[in-house]
């Protein structure tokens, strides 16, 4: 708001003077601007706990994948029901090997084989190659140490965990969770149609514009499982958690196996994040980071984007 007040004293928006003029008025002002100018309705997109959650989100989330690495770096493998002995078989590994007279980073999934020279398994650090999962440049902090990104991680996971409880709760009481995320039965009738014009690059313009595509619906639901499955399989990797929910062991198949469900689920956030900013720049990037800064999110007319 204190933007929007700005932007009036400087004379981009004509409004009132009064100080007491509410949101209603100053909107009131850039619907005016905005379609004078032909670029669409000015519409209060975006409240602010839901502002607050997803930038507190996207830190976290950065944090704790960047730790997460380091913390797997000091054992680059994943398991499926088994322990994690070193006789145990691996369905995922990041490994350096020796043949040829030189050394190899090598990257394992199920029976494949990769060579991940110079980025898995064997990268440069300070100028000179060693073995690490991996890369430096990927983890938080970029030296090898399990104490310190254990540190850096359970930190920002207990963040993590609050913001989300915070942001399901003013959600459900605000019931933008049930008006704006869940999907209707219309809404998955719709997918395939969202599916083409997303692949045809066409965003939605007008009333459409105001609410969440099925798209949109599906994928935020998606990441709140996610993390919801990322904050529960961490759990269930915490042996004095263990004595306090030992069901939790039972549920994901061990510890083992947790922890390969935790790095799944946290990839798989890496791809939705990866989607979510290219979408933000097909669809319009000014007007969709504003938006998320300071709510406003200007309605693309019909047939525009």
């Amino acid at each position: 708001m204190s933007l929007l007040k700005n932007a009036a004293v400087a004379g981009d928006i004509a409004v009132p003077s009064d100080r007491a003029i509410g949101r209603r008025g100053i909107f009131a002002a850039l619907r005016k601007k905005f379609d004078k100018a032909g670029q669409g309705e000015a519409f209060y997109r975006h409240r602010l706990p839901i502002r607050i959650t997803h930038w507190t989100n996207a830190l976290c989330i950065l944090v704790l994948l960047a730790s997460g690495l380091n913390i797997f770096n000091a054992h680059p493998r994943l398991y499926w029901g088994q322990y994690g002995a070193d006789a145990d078989k691996p369905v995922f590994s990041i490994a350096t090997v020796d043949r040829n007279g030189g050394t190899y980073g090598v990257t394992q999934l199920g029976p494949w084989h990769f060579d991940t020279t110079g980025v898995l398994g064997w990268s440069k650090w300070h100028g000179h190659y060693v073995a690490r999962g991996w890369p430096a440049w990927l983890t938080i902090p970029s030296f090898q140490d399990l104490a310190d990104a254990r540190h850096w991680h359970f930190l920002f996971a207990w963040v993590l965990a609050f913001n989300g409880l915070a942001y399901l709760g003013w959600s459900l009481f605000s019931r933008h969770f049930q008006k704006d995320i869940l999907p209707t039965v219309s809404d998955i009738k719709a997918i395939p149609h969202s599916v083409i014009e997303h692949a045809k690059f066409k965003h939605p313009t007008g009333e459409a514009a105001k609410r969440y595509n099925p798209l949109q619906r599906l994928a935020y639901l998606g990441v709140i499982l996610l993390i919801s499955l990322m904050v529960l399989t961490g759990l269930t990797m915490s042996p004095g958690f263990n004595a306090v929910c030992p069901w939790l062991l039972e549920l994901f198949g061990g510890r083992q196996s947790a922890r390969s469900i935790h790095f799944l689920s946290a990839f798989s956030i890496v791809l939705f994040v990866t989607i979510h900013l290219v979408e933000v720049v097909l669809a319009g990037p000014i007007n969709e980071v504003r938006s998320m800064l300071t709510g406003i999110y200007v309605v693309p007319k019909d047939h525009e984007k």
